[in-house]
């Protein structure tokens, strides 16, 4: 789209200042212009949020390597093709740390546990689904690390049984050995930038207080995403973004009108993604469709026909029936690419393949080797797993002049 409208962009280039006011000014610096000043009539900040780091959990012991956020994992893995660990714990349900649980499986590690500190997980109920029911990866919900053990790499880490004020039950100890520990322990929005400028920030959000059109308390200065508060959903960080957009040219054309008052954005309740106690796994399914994740309970009835109750909408009535009768999911992954740009490129199957058969599907992924250069939509691997559906590239990777 920025191609498209022809709108100039700089990679690379780090924003280290910026001053609000008629103009607002950008202090810039990267590699071939050095530092530089750029005036604009608005700015939009969209920094983004950074993931908790282990120094801001205490967790005793000493700094091996093996330690790595579920984001560098997930960029290691995807984008590298390098895999951090063989036996890895994930600390922390949230959804990144769910689905690099299923990465990191899918690529060949065992993953021993997801340790969650809080009675409920923080990602999404589909999600436990598909990433962990899915693969027998065990959810140790009211636990967490209280040791990592290990000098030069990690040897293994306890992880302790939590009370209602979230201390550790004495007692209650486990030592689970392992050579990485994942951190899925939450997102803080990136705002430096936003305190240096001058805005008003929000103990609640953890972002810049902002008024209806999402100015910050700063003229000409607008925040959007998940520099403004943390999101669930990047459609939501898609849809605020075009908001903010928007309102920063109404801005420049119409000029500055009273600011207003400050308009907290509306941030979903966050969903106590406790699975009921009481659920028969058999019966009781967790629909994948869509984010809600709806209960459906599906039972097989005398004459033959399936009862299907609990589902939202025809998506989850058919995913029911589908899950009853040939469980079936899509794969994604990457394949090695030789003499390209990248190491990897990303793949995923062209339709779904039966649930049995993913480990197989993997095994051959894993072992593939393809030769740049890729375009999206190529067949990189014909009837995988010795299903009629093949393993297509959803990315471009350029051969190496």
């Amino acid at each position: 789209m920025i191609q498209e409208k022809k709108i100039p962009s700089l990679l690379n280039t780090m924003v280290v200042d910026v001053q609000g006011g008629s103009p607002c000014v950008v202090t810039a610096m990267n590699k071939e212009q050095g530092m530089f000043r750029v005036e604009a009539k608005a700015v939009v900040f969209a920094m983004g949020c950074r993931e908790r780091a282990r120094g801001a959990m205490n967790i005793p012991g000493f700094r091996p390597a093996g330690i790595y956020s579920a984001g560098t994992a997930q960029r290691y893995v995807n984008i590298e093709g390098r895999m951090p660990g063989k036996e890895v714990v994930v600390l922390g349900s949230g959804d990144i740390g769910l689905i690099m649980a299923r990465r990191m499986t899918l690529q060949g590690a065992s993953v021993k546990m997801v340790a969650e500190i809080m009675p409920y997980s923080g990602g999404l109920k589909r999600n436990i689904v598909q990433c962990l029911d899915d693969f027998g990866i065990p959810l140790k919900l009211s636990h967490t690390v209280t040791q990592i053990h290990g000098t030069d790499r990690v040897e293994g880490v306890t992880v302790s049984r939590v009370d209602e004020d979230l201390r550790p039950v004495p007692g209650s100890e486990e030592f689970i050995r392992c050579d990485t520990l994942l951190l899925s322990c939450g997102l803080i929005p990136e705002n430096e930038l936003s305190q240096s400028a001058g805005a008003q920030m929000d103990d609640v959000t953890g972002g810049p207080v902002v008024n209806g059109k999402l100015e910050t308390t700063v003229q000409g200065i607008f925040a959007c995403g998940n520099v403004l508060h943390v999101h669930d959903l990047v459609d939501n960080v898609s849809k605020e973004a075009g908001q903010a957009g928007a309102f920063a040219a109404d801005y420049i054309l119409h000029g500055e009108e009273e600011w207003g008052e400050a308009v907290r954005p509306k941030i979903p309740a966050k969903t106590k993604c406790a699975l009921p106690k009481d659920r028969d796994p058999a019966n009781d399914l967790i629909c994948i469709g869509c984010p809600a994740g709806c209960l459906i309970t599906a039972k097989k009835i005398e004459d033959g026909s399936l009862s299907i109750t609990g589902n939202t909408c025809q998506k989850g009535e058919d995913y029911a029936r589908s899950e009853l009768t040939a469980p079936a999911r899509n794969v994604t992954s990457i394949i090695k690419v030789k003499d390209g740009a990248g190491k990897v490129v990303p793949v995923k199957t062209a339709s779904e393949i039966p649930k049995e058969k993913i480990h197989a599907c993997m095994e051959e992924i894993r072992a593939a080797v393809i030769q740049a250069p890729v375009k999206i939509g190529d067949i990189l691997i014909e009837n995988v797993a010795g299903t009629p559906v093949p393993v297509i590239a959803t990315g471009n990777m350029p051969r190496i002049p």
